[in-house]
């Protein structure tokens, strides 16, 4: 059987759990007997046998964003023919996979990562091209023979957001770990190299500067941490200049008020991600949408414990009192996932936050516990399995 893998983000080019996922995808799938896995990603040329990247096209440099990821689709398309089954992820790469299916007449898959309809803010990075990347989505998902939805809470957004898809054609497939790559590593020079002290506690936030991962709210929060616990930010890829400078303003108000603000604003790699994230007392995931969250696994693999926004698939990955902290929200059901009473949140997550800094052995017990439950529950060829279990039933 011969899958054809689509999507935006491939190694080397990932900067969201998506692609995370794909990469793990693509490897459990390789290694798996009778299949031959094909990946069709965005960007430069690969080396990679079996994988082909696609740079926009000439004619649309000066296109929408949005336009210009149509035309990568388009060249998509044809390297699919031959394939038995095409497996999308994100709405950049669901056009090709629908118009393949068409095209070559073979199954296609959705993967759901996340949702047009849940991120409206969007609006301030696309302008009109988030109205094309919602028409895509929305036409790929009713048209699809199977969606896969990485949690039990993306599947129940999935139907609530477009009701013409066929609740039996949502299957739930949780995202995965590496708990090999992703495991302790025990770095003091390094860590003091990245501009963090390996001697005081630390609370670090991994994640783009977008409104969905909540960073304003967090920063906001942290204000009550105490004195000496240290402010770890890995945050780069603003989705808007105004975005980027508020949480700017909201920095620099907490560096001029204590010390041990980091902001690390360059994608560090995964080795000095990990030793920041074993050298710190807790991982902060202030998400206000987050379809599962793999951030939060990739923490609990490194026996740190997580405090986290109790919203969509992270109650599914933490459990409160076991593995970390859950915050409570009261959201708006608009599809931004915004606090109804913002200084609330605000108060509950300063709570949990200086709740899990003051028992360090807490705090150490909890980050075991995650492992375990990372390397459990969460495994690559586990998913691997019951995705193929899907392709197997629809060709």
């Amino acid at each position: 059987m011969r899958i054809d893998v689509l999507s935006k983000e491939y190694p080397p080019e990932i900067y969201g759990g998506a692609g995370v996922h794909v990469a793990e995808l693509v490897r459990a799938l390789r290694a798996a007997d009778g299949v031959e896995t094909r990946v069709h990603c965005f960007g430069q040329e690969r080396d990679e046998q079996g994988t082909t990247g696609y740079a926009d096209p000439a004619g649309l440099a000066d296109a929408n964003a949005a336009v210009r990821t149509l035309g990568v689709d388009l060249e998509m398309v044809g390297g699919c023919a031959g394939t038995d089954l095409v497996h999308s992820h994100t709405w950049y790469a669901n056009l090709a996979g629908h118009l393949a299916k068409l095209l070559h007449g073979v199954p296609h898959v959705v993967s759901a990562h996340s949702l047009e309809p849940m991120r409206p803010w969007k609006a301030e990075q696309l302008g009109g091209g988030y109205a094309v990347s919602s028409w895509v989505e929305r036409t790929a998902y009713e048209a699809a023979d199977a969606v896969i939805a990485v949690s039990a809470a993306m599947r129940d957004d999935v139907l609530r957001s477009y009701p013409d898809v066929d609740p039996d054609r949502v299957h739930v497939v949780h995202n995965g770990i590496d708990t090999d790559d992703w495991s302790p590593v025990v770095d003091p020079d390094r860590v003091r190299e990245l501009g963090v002290d390996p001697d005081r506690p630390s609370v670090v936030f991994v994640g783009r500067i977008t409104r969905q991962k909540g960073l304003p709210l967090f920063l906001r929060a942290a204000a009550q941490l105490p004195p000496e616990v240290q402010l770890v930010m890995c945050a780069g890829a603003p989705d808007t200049p105004e975005i980027e400078q508020e949480v700017r303003e909201l920095v620099d108000g907490l560096a001029a008020e204590r010390d041990g603000v980091v902001w690390i604003r360059e994608m560090l790699p995964r080795r000095d991600v990990v030793a920041l994230l074993t050298a710190a007392t807790v991982f902060a995931c202030p998400s206000i949408y987050e379809p599962l969250g793999i951030v939060n696994l990739e923490a609990m693999a490194c026996e740190t414990a997580v405090v986290a926004t109790a919203t969509g698939g992270i109650p599914e990955v933490v459990v409160h009192g076991e593995t970390g902290w859950l915050v409570p929200i009261e959201q708006a059901t608009d599809g931004t996932g915004t606090p109804l009473d913002p200084e609330q949140y605000v108060a509950d997550l300063a709570a949990a936050l200086v709740d899990s800094v003051s028992d360090p052995e807490r705090a150490r017990a909890y980050g075991l516990a995650g492992r375990r439950r990372a390397q459990e529950s969460f495994s690559w060829p586990a998913i691997a399995g019951r995705t193929l279990e899907i392709y197997r039933s629809l060709t």
